[in-house]
């Protein structure tokens, strides 16, 4: 998978960037068309990859899913995924999925037979509590666990996987992967390999030792959201030892398994409202251009928009909005942010030994941070001036 090597996501939540029309399942909006008109955009951010938030039917956000192995109605049909994925092909982006095999939604067929037959052969797909009721994922009422052990479920989400590889995707985001039986992907993941040998596997996992969690699952890469967390903390109390410390966890991490970075994601507050200086944003951004990883930008972060998630109904609307259909920037776009994605990403595009670059902090004090990262082609050394705001990167 030489490819992943050189890979920059860039990252859409499609049912709310598309505007999919909630009350619409019919496919006749054929919303996920709508993406095309921004590939032109990811192509000169400097992506060369589309990581694609949930397209698959689903009841109502898309992570509680009601078929795998339909387009979302809300978002149109086959023809508009590969519309999408031909569009996408012809720039050079690959496509990373987003998939949800550790729970289904309220709606799913499965889950109805396995309702209205308890005991029969459907409700054997799913996980019982011990007093006989199907469980739930982290106490959410509509999303129902499946069980993994169950020989059919495995079989059924490697065929998944599959199917949307032979369409054309590249890969997948296997989401809330920390949840689920480690032999699950163990097993899962080397038969989808031998059809789909460069297919790239990209695991959720919010903390734990990433070495041992690659070597128990063969999962490929991790999200990396110590270091998330790291940087915009680490900023906001003015305290660069806090990224040292997480940078040398990273380099660990990397040297096990090249994580995906990001700075921002469809789950968590934007990046420019998670900052008390505006001016950080750039020290984020460098941080993530500079260090081995599989980075990934949300998209909207790259033009400084805001948005904060909340914990309640409806509170990730503020970071998952519609962007306009014709591809113009939306309002509150910063050119001088979206300037400095390009500079930045450029670097990471012209320095690809980064990919699985190891860093050493050289310099941490009150103010200040200096690390190198070096790898097989070169060594930056990069400055982080936290008092001012700037930012510096030098070839060593």
């Amino acid at each position: 998978m030489d490819w992943v090597r050189h890979a920059i996501w860039w990252h859409v939540y499609p049912l709310g960037f598309t505007g999919a029309h909630p009350d619409r399942g019919d496919g006749a909006d054929h919303s996920l068309r709508r993406i095309v008109g921004w590939l032109d955009h990811a192509v000169a951010l400097g992506a060369n990859g589309l990581l694609l938030g949930p397209v698959f039917a689903s009841a109502t956000h898309g992570y509680d899913t009601t078929d795998h192995l339909r387009i979302d109605p809300r978002l149109g049909s086959d023809a508009d995924f590969d519309a999408l994925v031909a569009e996408a092909k012809g720039r050079g982006l690959r496509i990373l999925l987003d998939g949800v095999f550790n729970h289904v939604g309220p709606e799913h067929p499965r889950l109805l037979a396995a309702r209205a037959d308890p005991g029969g052969p459907d409700d054997a797909w799913f996980r019982h509590t011990d007093d006989g009721e199907i469980a739930v994922f982290e106490g959410h009422p509509g999303l129902h666990t499946l069980d993994h052990d169950n020989p059919a479920v495995r079989d059924h989400v490697a065929d998944v996987l599959c199917h949307w590889l032979d369409r054309g995707a590249d890969g997948w985001r296997l989401d809330a992967a920390y949840t689920v039986p480690d032999d699950f992907w163990a097993d899962v993941l080397p038969r989808v390999r031998e059809r789909h040998p460069d297919a790239w596997f990209l695991g959720e996992v919010i903390h734990g030792e990433h070495d041992a969690v690659t070597a128990a699952t063969t999962i490929d890469a991790l999200t990396q959201y110590e270091l998330w967390k790291a940087i915009w903390s680490s900023l906001n109390d003015g305290n660069p030892h806090e990224l040292a410390w997480a940078l040398q966890r990273h380099d660990r991490f990397v040297a096990a398994a090249v994580p995906n970075t990001f700075v921002g994601n469809h789950d968590v507050t934007r990046l420019a409202s998670q900052l008390h200086d505006r001016r950080h944003i750039e020290l984020a951004v460098a941080v993530l251009c500079t260090v081995g990883g599989t980075p990934s930008v949300y998209a909207g972060d790259e033009l400084g928009l805001t948005g904060v998630k909340e914990e309640r109904a409806g509170g990730d609307d503020a970071v998952r909005p519609e962007f306009p259909a014709d591809g113009s920037l939306p309002s509150g776009a910063d050119p001088h942010v979206l300037a400095v994605h390009q500079e930045l990403i450029g670097l990471r595009r012209r320095h690809p030994w980064l990919y699985d670059a190891r860093t050493e902090v050289a310099e941490a004090t009150d103010d200040r941070l200096v690390y190198v990262s070096h790898g097989d082609g070169g060594a930056l050394r990069v400055t982080l001036d936290y008092a001012a705001g700037t930012w510096d990167v030098q070839d060593v």
